[in-house]
């Protein structure tokens, strides 16, 4: 998967959670859009080695958007907002080996469910003789301890999406929580329920029920993104 044309920078500063200040290599100080809701906890910090993308819509506040960031080992994808399409076209071009043989896929299918609001997954896989698919993704940055961890931030929306992997499941539906490891380090992923303890129990209490967790590397090239290895899964 090709990315857009990519300008080098530095960060200079984040803030607002959606805001971020950059140095371009000429010298000029822009503003950026941070498409991140996370705390993207070592992902970034002043003078760190940037990448953005640049926007020609007029209706646009910022014309330049956070792409990735470099902390010395490589590139980490930060704009969350490419993700999914990242990972929908590896499925569509049978590069995940855990979810392929489906001959449709949906983007953010409507799942209604009793007790729950009018919700969303991100993926939903179908094919015939087979049961359907969901599919949330979660953009996996945060480093620590030298382990891939999620979330780096408290995350209400990310329960709701488990309770409601665990009832596709009950309905008889295939459901798999799949972690896209936007950075290069790290060899093995696990929850960090130190930040976010009830996601953490959510989570075991969702596999218990038959929901599939796997975390599977995105690794950023030059110019694009590949998908890589499945990475182990620590449930402690």
């Amino acid at each position: 998967m090709e990315l857009p044309a990519l300008t080098d920078g530095k960060i200079l500063s984040r803030y607002k959670r959606f805001l971020a200040d950059v140095e371009l290599a000429t010298g000029e100080i822009v503003t950026a859009h941070c498409p991140n809701t996370g705390a993207m906890t070592s992902c970034w910090g002043p003078g760190a080695a940037v990448q953005l993308s640049a926007s020609t819509n007029p209706k646009r506040k910022l014309n330049w958007t956070l792409e990735r960031v470099d902390m010395g080992q490589g590139w980490i994808g930060v704009n969350t907002n490419r993700v999914n399409h990242f990972i929908g076209s590896f499925i569509q071009n049978e590069k995940i080996e855990l979810l392929t043989n489906y001959s449709n896929l949906k983007t953010e299918p409507v799942y209604l469910a009793e007790g729950f609001d009018h919700s969303r997954f991100d993926f939903l896989l179908s094919a015939q003789g087979r049961r359907d698919c969901y599919v949330e993704v979660k953009n996996a940055t945060l480093l620590k301890d030298g382990l891939i961890q999620f979330p780096d931030a408290v995350t209400t929306r990310g329960k709701k999406h488990l309770a409601l992997l665990a009832h596709a499941v009950k309905q008889g539906h295939r459901s798999v929580m799949l972690f896209a490891v936007s950075r290069p380090e790290g060899k093995e992923f696990k929850i960090a329920r130190d930040i976010d303890p009830n996601y953490y129990q959510s989570l075991l209490e969702a596999r218990k029920s038959g929901v599939e967790v796997a975390a599977i590397r995105l690794f950023h090239t030059e110019t694009g993104v590949e998908v890589k290895e499945l990475l182990p899964i620590s449930f402690d």
